[in-house]
């Protein structure tokens, strides 16, 4: 009985220990970068040129609510004047309205006019970007790359960021 006992003990242990050293054999520790995806993105070539881009297409139509600030400071600074009469505040209280309104929607309108060329701009600019990743894992034998905004801690030299805006304005140039 104690034989039996013993080799059955004995075969588990080989066993135990023949997984042990399979697994360790097939188990490599993986390659890992770090990546500011929206840093990426956001300094490659092509997106500084968009943004000055938009920055002049938009220009207008931001000085026009800018310059309709300045009126509604304006009108507020006469409204605080000493010895304004009843009737005249009534004016500058009906055109303040107006003028707010109309700020109210320019500035509105601007802003999803900007979002929505943004969005045209960035994402087709992050499905390239994602491209150009796979592309630097393949290329140096990475098993995973994981964005910065999910990481708690890294070392710097994990961090291919600027490889990855390298890489992008190298296959998506400026035009």
């Amino acid at each position: 009985m104690f034989l039996k006992v013993r080799s059955a003990v004995l075969f588990a242990a080989s066993a135990v220990l023949a997984v042990t050293t399979l697994t360790a054999q097939t188990i490599a520790p993986a390659k890992v970068a770090i990546v500011n995806v929206q840093k990426a993105v956001v300094d490659t070539q092509q997106i500084k040129k968009a943004q000055a881009d938009m920055e002049a297409k938009f220009k207008p139509r931001q000085d026009a609510i800018t310059n309709l600030q300045n009126q509604l400071q304006s009108l507020q600074q006469q409204m605080n004047a000493p010895n304004v009469t009843p009737q005249r505040q009534a004016e500058i209280q009906s055109e303040g309205q107006d003028k707010q309104k109309t700020l109210k929607r320019l500035t509105e309108d601007l802003q999803s006019d900007v979002d929505a060329q943004r969005q045209d701009i960035l994402g087709p600019a992050g499905r390239q970007m994602q491209e150009i990743l796979k592309t630097l894992a393949q290329q140096r034998g990475l098993d995973v790359i994981i964005d910065v905004s999910t990481t708690l801690y890294y070392r710097p030299a994990l961090d291919i960021t600027a490889d990855a805006t390298a890489a992008y304005d190298k296959a998506y140039p400026a035009k």
